[in-house]
């Protein structure tokens, strides 16, 4: 579980077949083999580590569903590792399972985000979404999309003051809206019968 507060901005070394390389300090400080780092918003297992950077495989569900799969060497990555217990939660609830992908229509601050329909559903006003990772909050959601405001710290010490329109990214929902929708789904059912 991660709060969608990036911790550091990484940056890609290498990339070879499924494996990819992250330079990175601070995330790595208490790093062990089998650890969660989520890289733009998306959860990876560390598989190796050394001084300044670590691995993640990229498996060909991570590669389907995210922007991972065109991750290049020095390609700017926001990083965070798994909230601690004892720590605060200063964003919202965030898995680091990416559920689609979303297009920048306009660049922050005032930041828009296209995103596949099926998700259109479960964004609202005032509500919680992730965009690579970065906890935000909804300003407006729109028949295609949405819209965040970036104030310019988030744009400075994430990936989000660098996109421009056309650019990819990773979208989580809040996983509280896709829980309701499960549960209400049978009596939905029932009601229409």
């Amino acid at each position: 579980m991660f709060t969608g507060l990036v911790e550091e901005l990484g940056t890609v070394v290498a990339v070879a077949g499924d494996r990819v390389r992250i330079g990175a300090t601070r995330v790595v400080e208490d790093a062990a083999i089998g650890d969660s780092i989520a890289v733009n918003g998306c959860c990876l297992t560390v598989v190796a580590l050394g001084d300044g950077w670590w691995e993640a495989d990229l498996s060909a569900e991570t590669r389907a569903r995210t922007t991972l799969g065109g991750l290049e060497p020095g390609s700017p990555v926001n990083l965070e590792r798994p909230v601690r217990l004892a720590d605060r939660l200063g964003g919202h609830l965030v898995q680091g399972h990416v559920d689609g992908v979303g297009e920048v229509v306009d660049p922050a601050p005032d930041l828009r985000i296209r995103l596949p329909r099926a998700l259109a559903r479960y964004v609202v006003e005032k509500g919680s979404i992730t965009v690579d990772g970065v906890s935000l909050t909804v300003v407006e959601p729109l028949a295609d999309g949405f819209t965040v405001a970036v104030i310019p710290h988030t744009a400075e010490v994430t990936t989000l003051g660098r996109l421009r329109p056309g650019a990819t990214v990773n979208i989580e929902v809040d996983v509280v809206a896709k829980y309701v929708e499960r549960l209400v789904a049978p009596h939905r059912q029932e009601a229409r019968s």
